[in-house]
């Protein structure tokens, strides 16, 4: 280990930009749909060596002194977003003829961009930056930071954050329903850099303690709390059956399939259970699954109540117009409908959080005169974003909280309403993305919403993964990837959280409190001893 760490220190220039890249290739197989979490515990502690190897000339300016170590972050971000993120690229290739030249940006442009998080976490450890225990603390406080300012700066990312490298499958999921991912972020890389202590500095042996403590938690709290009784289902309990039609992004794309594409989801509806197994109360249809607007086509809504039983209701993802008033062209929204056996809409929710450059152009006048349009919204001007998200009320009673497609991906999107809701209600199509790393990923963060919410989820998906998700995060039933069907299911019950929203917004400020402390007064001995 020591001799490993001495060749890593050693390194510079284009070598250590490059060891740094290998590091973080390394760190996204710990994220779905790999879930190899022990990448992490070799690439954290090359990149603690890496920063341990920067020894500016101190006659240097400040940002002379500071570059190295930003560029190390950077090149480890890099190869964690470019490894994470490349099956982006397979939404420009729907319609390759109109976005194909946009490749490069989404591939390469993006990873690069969300890479300066990472060098800015580099930047603040490398500040905090001593020896031993307190160079794992202040690593630990720079990504933690960076992980929550990508949760929410330019309409937030946090794709793939790294806490989600230490909640691979639900045993190691349920620690998010004590403390926030932010906080399990902060902890992970804790842990994960924690044998980069091995044989080196002072106070290792504590650090060593403290993050084989920290795991063994981790675990232990995993297995005690799946050992609870499963959440009760709701009395009387309701059956739903999640519709995955597998329809080709190019096919919904095209106007002479959407008659075929509709009758393909009342089909499948329509489709019987299995022998003697109750009929489903609710019927749920993935986003946008029906490809025209609903209000203007009313013969759609009487072939729904035809298939539609007595008493049975069709939750879909739809596009909703609404007039903007004379002169000006309708406004569309990414939209969730209600609709009862009698054909009626009598529910709606909208998409809160759309999706930069893909539901709606930034700077849209600017970007538009060059051209430019985004990729998901064939409607001019792209969606508009609704203001509030409401809890859906069924006519049967109950209610969900709607989260359309990534959406699901937002731990802050699921706020006082989600926590009220018996259920979460996640519509996606990810065949936008073809069979990549993409759909798991997002089905794998999505599943960490039940956990924190103590909620049940309900996942319809176009092309997969679909899902009925119980509020430990464990999967009840579902469908893979690719997987034309159907699948009837209960919905489980709620479970109560150890902890709410704001006691967790707490516990990570005390977090970032306690390792500012540790990197501060690791520091300050640090140079005292130095000099």
């Amino acid at each position: 280990m020591e001799r490993l760490a001495g060749k890593i220190i050693l390194l510079s220039g284009v070598s250590r930009a490059f060891v740094g890249f290998l590091a973080g290739l390394v760190a996204m197989f710990a994220q779905a749909p790999f879930g190899i979490f022990a990448a992490a515990f070799l690439s954290f502690p090359i990149l603690v060596w890496l920063i341990d190897g920067v020894a500016p000339d101190p006659n240097e300016s400040l940002v002379r002194r500071l570059l190295p170590a930003v560029s190390i972050g950077w090149s480890f971000g890099f190869g964690y977003f470019l490894g994470g993120l490349w099956w982006l690229g397979n939404a420009l290739l729907v319609e390759a003829d109109v976005f194909a030249w946009a490749l490069p940006l989404a591939v390469i442009g993006l990873p690069a961009f969300l890479a300066l998080f990472y060098a800015f976490a580099v930047l603040v450890a490398r500040c905090l930056w001593s020896d031993g225990v307190g160079r794992i603390a202040a690593l630990a406080l720079g990504f933690g930071l960076a992980e929550w300012l990508r949760s929410f700066l330019f309409t937030g990312f946090p794709w793939n954050a790294i806490g989600y490298a230490a909640i691979p499958m639900p045993l190691m999921m349920q620690s998010a329903s004590v403390v926030n991912l932010a906080t399990i972020n902060m902890l992970a890389v804790f842990v994960f850099a924690a044998p980069a202590l091995v044989g080196t500095g002072k106070g290792a042996r504590i650090g060593l303690a403290a993050a084989i403590a920290l795991f063994a938690a981790h675990i232990g709290f995993g297995y005690y709390r799946l050992t609870l009784p499963a959440p009760a289902a709701t009395e009387p309990p309701s059956t739903v059956r999640l519709v995955q039609p597998v329809i080709d992004q190019a096919k919904k794309l095209d106007d002479r399939e959407r008659a075929a594409v509709f009758e393909e989801h009342l089909a499948l509806t329509a489709a019987p259970g299995e022998e003697g197994a109750k009929r489903p109360d609710i019927v749920v249809w993935p986003e946008t699954s029906i490809p025209f607007i609903l209000t203007d086509n009313p013969d759609a809504l009487t072939r729904i109540a035809e298939v539609l039983g007595e008493g049975q209701i069709l939750i879909t993802g739809a596009v909703r117009a609404e007039d903007a008033g004379a002169g000006l062209p309708p406004r569309y929204y990414n939209s969730i409908y209600v609709i009862d056996d009698r054909g009626q809409i009598v529910g709606a929710a909208d998409k809160v959080h759309l999706v930069p450059f893909g539901e709606y152009l930034p700077f849209e006048q600017l970007l538009s005169s060059w051209g430019l349009s985004s990729v998901a919204a064939s409607m001019p001007g792209g969606f508009s974003a609704a203001r509030t998200r409401p809890l859906l009320t069924l006519p049967g009673g109950g209610t969900i909280y709607p989260l359309i497609c990534y959406e699901a991906i937002f731990a802050d999107e699921i706020d006082g309403n989600g926590h009220l809701a018996d259920a979460l209600l996640n519509v996606t199509n990810d065949a936008w993305f073809g069979d990549t790393p993409g759909p798991r990923q997002h089905f794998h963060q999505a599943q960490l919403r039940t956990v924190e919410s103590g909620t049940p989820m309900i996942r319809s998906a176009n092309s997969g993964i679909s899902a009925m998700i119980d509020a430990r995060g464990v999967l009840v039933v579902g469908l893979g990837y690719n997987y034309k069907g159907v699948v009837d299911t209960t919905l489980p019950g709620k479970m109560l959280t150890a902890t709410d929203a704001i006691t967790r917004g707490r516990i990570f400020w005390v977090a970032t409190g306690i390792l500012f402390l540790i990197a501060f007064f690791s520091r300050r001995s640090f140079s005292h001893r130095k000099n």
